[in-house]
């Protein structure tokens, strides 16, 4: 599904340093602001980095450390008092397929994609999944009228279902090492792209924001070395192709 479903111009249109609607609902404690949103076809679609843990201190915080354009930085290196693979960030995502409470479409109309870039690098390696429509999750979900906080965790698969199928509003936050699992490193400089889409049921794109995560000092292009290997693999194996194709030619002409 997610391999059928592209976007012609991902970066249009993209608001920055935004409240999202209704409020942040998930947890408590967490403040409004610093968003990148695209507001489209109904549906507010809402991303944003955040200080998960305190590098000297450990203690979450309220800061986003946004550059205005999407783009949110953060200290490399492992958190005081946390596990050995716990990053400094996370990643917050927020759905409303109603922004403007018209009575309009629920969660469970729309399909999804999540991308997470999972290369530290100045290039970008994608895994994709649909975030909303699956059997249980620990999404704090709701309407228009839900409060700072107020968000309903559904306890189970059935109630999970029941609220997707009627709530339009469906926000989580996400620590660095439960998107990049096992591989990610918090002490290495790096640079994270992700994006959240919504498409209506036939595929047709509705609304898709963008933002981007940069640790330390940011990921790095690969070294001149590096560059020169990568020619030369791929120079010997267009040899290779080029000598198994005449000896190809050969057989047929004996």
């Amino acid at each position: 599904m997610c391999a059928a479903l592209g976007w012609a111009n991902p970066a249009a249109a993209l608001l920055f340093d935004q409240d999202i609607t209704p409020d942040v609902i998930f947890g408590s404690g967490n403040a409004n602001g610093g968003w990148t949103v695209d507001r489209n076809n109904g549906v507010e679609l809402g991303l944003r980095g955040k200080v998960r843990f305190d590098l000297a201190s450990g203690a979450p915080e309220n800061t986003f450390n946004s550059d205005g354009a999407g783009s949110y930085s953060f200290d490399a290196g492992v958190p005081a008092g946390q596990a050995f693979n716990t990053g400094t960030w996370s990643v917050e995502w927020s759905v409303n397929t109603d922004f403007q409470n018209s009575g309009g479409l629920v969660l469970d109309d729309l399909v999804y994609v999540f991308g997470v870039d999972s290369d530290p690098g100045l290039g970008t390696s994608f895994s994709q999944a649909d975030i909303i429509n699956v059997i249980f999750a620990d999404h704090a979900t709701g309407d228009g009228s839900t409060p700072n906080g107020g968000g309903t965790v559904a306890a189970n698969a059935g109630q999970y279902a029941a609220q997707i199928a009627s709530d339009s509003v469906a926000q989580n936050s996400w620590r660095a090492d439960f998107l990049l699992g096992g591989a990610f490193d918090p002490n290495l400089d790096a640079t994270y792209d992700f994006y959240l889409a919504a498409f209506d049921a036939n595929g047709a794109p509705l609304a898709r924001t963008d933002a981007r995560i940069v640790v330390g000092n940011g990921g790095s292009v690969p070294a001149p070395g590096s560059l020169a290997l990568l020619a030369a693999g791929l120079l010997c194996l267009r040899r290779r192709a080029r000598g198994v194709s005449r000896r190809q030619r050969a057989a047929r002409t004996r």
